[in-house]
């Protein structure tokens, strides 16, 4: 198939564009189940969070913003209800960006969207090719993923 514009996209643009539709699901479904609060840098960060909690300056690295802007968006978000800061057991020094209740809620409706998206995609794609995909998307990700 042809490139729209007859140039030849790079492989960053065209995984671009699949996360850019995938974000645009998850708001526009979290806006309709009256979550619509969440900003597209706040919900960058939260999805950084990991089960256990992550520290801010994790958050910040993995989202490639500073510290301060990191601390920025969780505030915004401890304020809304969807995450809270709590002593890390590995060190008393330090704290941890941990999703409280309503954040949680988000989550399990983001994962429901995710799941409806995949599904799209792989009867767009077919299994084999979305297999592929997958397949090739999880190796590239050894060499650019430092957060794997």
């Amino acid at each position: 198939m042809a490139e729209p514009d007859g140039e030849r996209q790079n492989l960053g643009l065209l995984c671009f564009y699949p996360h850019r539709a995938m974000e645009a699901r998850l708001l526009a479904a979290l806006a309709e189940a009256r979550f619509d609060d969440i900003t597209l840098a706040q919900g960058r960060i939260a999805a950084r969070i990991g089960p256990q909690g992550t520290r801010l300056t994790d958050l910040a690295a993995q989202a490639l913003v500073t510290k301060q802007t990191a601390g920025h968006l969780v505030d915004q978000l401890e304020r809304a209800g969807y995450v809270r800061r709590v002593p890390d057991p590995t060190d008393a020094r330090a704290r941890l960006v941990q999703m409280a209740p309503r954040g949680l809620e988000v989550v399990a409706i983001a994962r429901r969207v995710e799941t409806e998206v995949e599904a799209e995609w792989t009867a767009h794609l077919g299994e084999e090719a979305t297999a592929q995909l997958r397949a090739a998307l999880t190796r590239l990700r050894e060499i650019t993923d430092p957060y794997r």
